[in-house]
């Protein structure tokens, strides 16, 4: 009895040894795992940290340095700012503690960033990019599609066009071809400067068929570079009313351009207008206008908006323009439909390629219209010959989707406000407007020596389109990027502090945006001796 139960206790402490080895075994195991991560614990709370965030409005900076939750996608479309957003909280985070409040950062919306290369200064009688000499190309478009078709409600463009751009090696064989297969009549064409290419307005024939159908016909068609629709464009303002004198402008005070004036003039400096024919023999505008293009071929018949427009800007007798020295380039792209306010695509960059060919530093145009293919290729050409390029954001109204060209990246896109400061009622709103400048109630010159109250977005772009002018005579080789940035960062705050898609980033000032460029002295020491004097008694009186 005694050995069987010392058999049995031998027995018991093996078992015993046995099961203490295994739960030895089993805490080593679990610490082990426990010191191993740590590190990715450790790693895990720095991932959660951000660098100290700086952002700058109006000169201030605010910095965050502490830790914030994970990103999570947001459904907000702004380019301008984020927004960080916590999960919602579920069943998981029981136990978890109170939640750390999410980080929001304010921010002004700015306006879309330029995406295209720098444009490129003309000087000295050349062009091209940099170290390319002279002769400046502008690639034509790479078989884009249909994209942009507009929908079934939406019929701003010619119902009865197409517009067809063709490589200008054997232009004339395709053409024929396709005038067969397609029954089209040419109505116009013209080759596209620097591209090797040729752009063709035709007219749809027979009954049946309607343009986007046609398009989209056309554009399997691999010998084509690319097929659109001839969308309409629409000059914006008016119609005025005749006025006698006298004749108050409160433009003048609002953006302090006769102290602007003792600086700077646009003396010389081409500006080109987009618009309908010039009344060149106004008062205001003898001496003014230095060529003429007519890009729809219906004659010299001169246009109230086209001769307010040239007014606004380069006006040198009872009025004053904002830029009283410059010389117009008048391009007439607008003669048809009521009160004649209506080009299209095709028209239009005819005539910017002109004015870009004829000199011109700065474009204004004073039309708005969807958003065309043609057009955007001639804009792209003028800003790689380093033209500067202004455009009124239109009348529609606030409601209205963004209007081209001045929604286009490459243009700067102004608005209108009134004597009291407001925004004009009927003009577009968006995050891409630039700046602001009068544009209600202006006098300017009318038709046979007459003088008109008008409003619009048209006049406004005008008058920063002057503005532009006196920078070019302080900087010669004055970029549209530096014009923009210039023009933004001397206007005067309005609305809401900071940039709004009212205002854009306020008033222009052409007496601030001036003084912020050093003069252009050439010649002798004196010139700079007169020119520093002028600008001290400028500051002086101010």
């Amino acid at each position: 009895m005694s050995q069987a139960r010392s058999t049995l206790n031998k027995f018991v402490r093996r078992i015993g040894a046995s099961l203490g080895a295994s739960l030895l075994a089993s805490s080593v195991l679990a610490l082990t795992v426990t010191l191993g991560s740590a590190p990715l614990a450790v790693e895990a709370f720095a991932a959660t940290t951000i660098p100290p965030l700086g952002m700058s409005s109006k000169g201030r900076t605010f910095n965050a340095t502490r830790p914030i939750p994970k990103r999570y996608p947001s459904t907000s479309s702004s380019s301008a700012g984020s927004r960080v957003i916590v999960p919602p909280k579920g069943k998981g985070d029981r136990g978890r503690g109170p939640r750390k409040p999410s980080i929001i950062v304010r921010h002004h919306p700015v306006p879309p960033v330029i995406l295209t290369p720098p444009p490129v200064v003309i000087g000295s009688g050349t062009s091209g990019p940099p170290g390319s000499g002279s002769g400046a190309t502008t690639s034509p478009l790479r078989r884009p599609g249909i994209g942009g078709l507009p929908s079934a409600n939406d019929r701003d463009y010619l119902p009865d066009e197409v517009v067809i751009q063709l490589a200008a090696n054997g232009a004339d064989q395709t053409a024929r071809s396709l005038v067969q297969r397609f029954r089209l009549a040419q109505i116009d064409a013209f080759d596209i400067p620097g591209a090797n290419t040729r752009l063709y307005r035709w007219q749809i024939l027979g009954r049946g068929r309607t343009a986007p159908a046609v398009v989209r016909a056309i554009q399997a068609d691999r010998s084509t570079i690319s097929v659109s629709l001839n969308y309409i464009m629409r000059l914006y303002g008016g119609p005025g009313t005749e006025i006698a004198p006298p004749l108050e402008q409160y433009a003048l005070a609002k953006m302090q351009l006769p102290q602007a004036h003792v600086l700077a003039q646009g003396g010389d400096v081409l500006v080109a207008i987009i618009d309908g024919a010039v009344d060149a023999s106004h008062p205001e505008l003898r001496g003014v206008v230095a060529d003429t293009f007519d890009a729809v071929r219906a004659g010299d018949k001169a246009h109230p908006h086209g001769t307010a427009v040239a007014g606004a800007i380069a006006a040198h007798a009872r009025l004053k323009g904002s830029a009283p020295a410059a010389r117009i380039l008048a391009a007439q792209a607008f003669d048809r439909g009521q009160d004649r306010t209506e080009g299209n695509g095709f028209t239009v960059a005819r005539a910017i390629y002109w004015a870009t060919d004829r000199g011109a530093r700065v474009i204004n145009m004073s039309f708005a219209g969807m958003r065309d293919p043609s057009i955007e290729q001639s804009l792209r050409y003028a800003r790689h010959k380093g033209v500067i390029l202004v455009a009124a954001a239109g009348n529609k109204g606030p409601l209205s989707a963004p209007l081209f060209p001045a929604a286009d990246p490459d243009v700067i896109a102004v608005t209108a406000t009134d004597q009291n400061d407001k925004v004009f009622q009927a003009a577009n709103r968006g995050k891409h407007i630039a700046v602001a400048a009068p544009g209600v109630e202006l006098f300017l010159p009318g038709l046979n020596g007459t003088y008109q109250e008008i409003s619009g977005t048209s006049f406004a772009a005008a008058e920063v389109s002057g503005a532009i002018a006196l920078l070019i005579e302080r900087k010669r080789d004055l970029t549209h990027d530096d014009a923009r940035r210039i023009l933004m960062s001397t206007a005067r705050d309005l609305g809401p502090p900071g940039y709004d898609p009212h205002f854009g980033a306020g008033l222009v000032d052409a007496y601030r945006a001036v003084l912020s460029i050093a003069p252009a002295v050439a010649g002798t020491s004196s010139d700079a001796v007169v020119g520093t004097s002028a600008e001290a008694t400028v500051r002086e009186e101010n």
